[in-house]
């Protein structure tokens, strides 16, 4: 029977995408003969973790185990796993080792009056985001950049619902699977924190229905710590632009983030964004 503690689905989830990505050769093994699906089998990847594939079976499908830290760094260790991986591994495992699910407080996400205040204030596209990446406000220049999410009903103001399903969004941004598997990774860290959320669950499974991408990108579960980068937009009026990211949280535990994208001052970019905001106003 599959143990219902949402946070060993998740990890059983995780564990098969990152085994599926492995070859052989990746981990020192011999390729062997013809593999009916990608990846390493179960059994090759217990036996480099030094547990016994039974265990391991059990651990993939979700059900009642407890691995000890010792075990779960040889199973990071056998993953290749990167630091944000191994950060995510060891999450869901001691939350598992709780004696029930404990979720976080799933009160309305609220943004502060004096955040308002600086969106309006800034000169720079500016947006708050919920923690499943609603849109909870934003300025001008971020509704000229991105879309005005004032046209959409609340439920569809996301970020990942709005790449996935609005065409429009999916020609502002020139690196369109780029800006996927960075919203992706984000809900995924979400999620992590509390699986059975309703509006995660909610947005899971309109976009599973809704996009073959999805599905296919969801499935190979990336994590990813995104906290800055740089995006290539493509704007009908002022061409392509590119700007830098980065994301500051706001009070709360867990609470909203503020995403703020700016130019390289003196840089063509800056021009264009300058120019933006005129047509903004």
């Amino acid at each position: 029977m599959a143990n219902g503690h949402p946070y060993a689905r998740e990890l059983g989830d995780f564990l098969r995408a990152r085994r599926s990505r492995l070859r052989p050769q990746d981990v020192g093994l011999e390729p062997g003969g013809r593999r009916k699906v990608p990846g390493l089998r179960r059994e090759e990847l217990a036996l480099l973790a030094g547990l016994s594939t039974d265990y391991y079976q059990r651990m993939e499908q979700g059900r009642e185990v407890r691995p000890s830290d010792d075990l779960l760094d040889a199973l990071a260790t056998a993953l290749n796993l990167d630091d944000g991986e191994r950060r995510h591994l060891f999450g869901l495992a001691h939350a598992i080792r709780r004696s029930a699910p404990v979720h976080p407080p799933r009160g309305p996400e609220r943004v502060p009056d004096s955040t308002r205040h600086l969106l309006h204030a800034m000169n720079t596209p500016g947006l708050v985001l919920g923690r499943h990446l609603d849109v909870l406000a934003w300025n001008p220049l971020a509704a000229a950049l991105l879309g005005d999410p004032a046209t959409l009903p609340p439920a569809q103001r996301n970020l990942l619902i709005g790449l996935f399903l609005d065409p429009e969004a999916r020609q502002r941004c020139l690196d369109w699977e780029g800006f996927a598997v960075q919203y992706i990774g984000m809900l995924r860290a979400a999620v992590a924190t509390d699986p059975t959320h309703p509006r995660a669950t909610t947005i899971i499974e309109e976009l599973s229905v809704r996009s073959a991408a999805f599905r296919r990108l969801w499935a190979q579960y990336d994590v990813r710590d995104w906290v800055h980068g740089t995006k290539l937009f493509r704007h009908l009026e002022v061409g392509e632009i590119t700007l830098t990211w980065d994301t500051y949280p706001l009070p709360g535990s867990p609470g909203p983030t503020l995403l703020v994208y700016t130019a390289e001052p003196g840089t063509a970019d800056a021009e264009r964004l300058q120019l933006l905001a005129k047509i903004s106003h």
